[in-house]
Formats: structure tokens, C-alpha cells, sequence
């Protein structure tokens, strides 16, 4: 569980700041990353989901 917080706490950091620079830049490849990276935050929050409900019913 620790290490997928770790991936969900690295893979945020990586859309704030594409998104960040697409916002405040203009920088459309920022834009597609931030997308990408919004895709693959969206399967870990349901991995962690997972786990945390697994762990609630032990």
C-alpha cells in the first residue's frame, strides 16, 4: 500500500506541473502529458480503492 501511494503522490506531482505549464504557458504538449497523466492517476485511486477495501473488511 505504501508503495502505491508513492506512485499516486509521484504521478500527481507529474499532471500539477504539466498542467501548470499548460495553464499559465500555453504549452500544449504539457497539455497531452497532463491528460495522460490524469488517465493513469484514475487506475491507481481505483487500485487504491481496491486495497483500502480489502483492508477495511480484514
Amino acid at each position: 500500500m505504501k508503495e502505491l501511494l508513492e506512485s499516486i503522490t509521484a504521478q500527481f506531482e507529474s499532471f500539477k506541473t504539466d498542467a501548470e505549464l499548460q495553464t499559465e504557458k500555453g504549452n500544449k504538449a504539457a497539455g497531452t502529458r497532463a491528460r495522460k497523466s490524469s488517465l493513469a492517476l484514475e487506475k491507481l485511486m481505483k487500485e487504491f480503492r481496491k486495497n483500502s477495501l480489502e483492508d477495511a473488511k480484514k
